[in-house]
């Protein structure tokens, strides 16, 4: 029972996150199962709970395709997800955590803070990039909205656009992970029971999220993404640290 309601405790809070933001399900999840759950089952259990919220999200949130923005993300992505799904039953997942906490505590705060946020003329090979980031991190558990936002945080972009990509991304690269999580046999039977708790814990919280969404400001968009991936930098560190430490 215990292990049910931090399954569902987990969902539904990042279902709002994600509702909010377009992206973060996995990273706020992971806060809470990381410490119960082992990787490949909290792995599994993110990307179909984070797919159950884009697609909500995507219908809620209606932004259009701008193929020519987005063509180099998915491109990248695509490149980079077979990585990640060699990479996850072979990763050291402590260190991977406190890798990835400690670069969002300290990028995200110094752009937070900073006066007028840096902007950056990447071009299509730094959306690639970013989408190959993406695309590796999708394939260990769901990340994948994480360096793409970033980078389009750091680019300029304003909340709508941002929002359209990395919306029409995550939907994107959750399908195919999916997918690929099916043909290599990550999902597994004895996981239904807990997928079956995911699903309608996430649903009333995207909803939530997304109305949110609709009645803020490009600023306090910027500082409410920024702002959770610095918590969840913090929540990686705080799982990961001691385990690394106590080796």
């Amino acid at each position: 029972m215990e292990l049910v309601i931090t399954v569902a405790l987990g969902a539904a809070i990042a279902g709002f996150v994600q509702g909010l933001s377009g992206f973060g399900f996995g990273l706020t999840a992971m806060t809470l199962w990381a410490w119960t759950l082992e990787p490949r089952l909290a792995a599994a259990l993110s990307v179909f709970g984070a797919l159950v919220g884009q697609l909500l999200a995507a219908f809620t949130v209606r932004r259009g395709w701008d193929l020519k923005a987005l063509v180099p993300f998915l491109a990248g992505g695509f490149a980079g997800l077979p990585v990640g799904l060699y990479l996850l039953p072979r990763l050291d997942v402590p260190l991977f955590k406190t890798v990835l906490g400690a670069m969002l505590v300290v990028i995200c705060p110094l752009m937070f803070f900073a006066a007028r946020l840096p902007r950056v003329n990447g071009g299509r090979a730094g959306d690639a990039l970013a989408g190959a980031a993406g695309g590796v991190m999708g394939g260990l558990g769901g990340f994948t909205g994480v360096v793409p936002t970033l980078w389009c945080t750091v680019r300029g972009f304003d909340k709508d656009r941002q929002r359209a990509i990395i919306q029409n991304f995550n939907l994107s690269m959750l399908l195919v992970t999916f997918a690929s999580y099916l043909a290599t046999g990550i999902f597994e039977r004895r996981m239904l029971p807990l997928l079956a708790v995911v699903a309608p814990a996430v649903l009333v919280p995207v909803l939530v999220g997304t109305r949110v969404y609709l009645g803020i400001s490009d600023v306090a968009f910027r500082k409410v993404v920024l702002g959770l991936l610095a918590a969840s930098g913090v929540a990686l560190l705080v799982a990961s640290v001691p385990v690394l430490l106590a080796r």
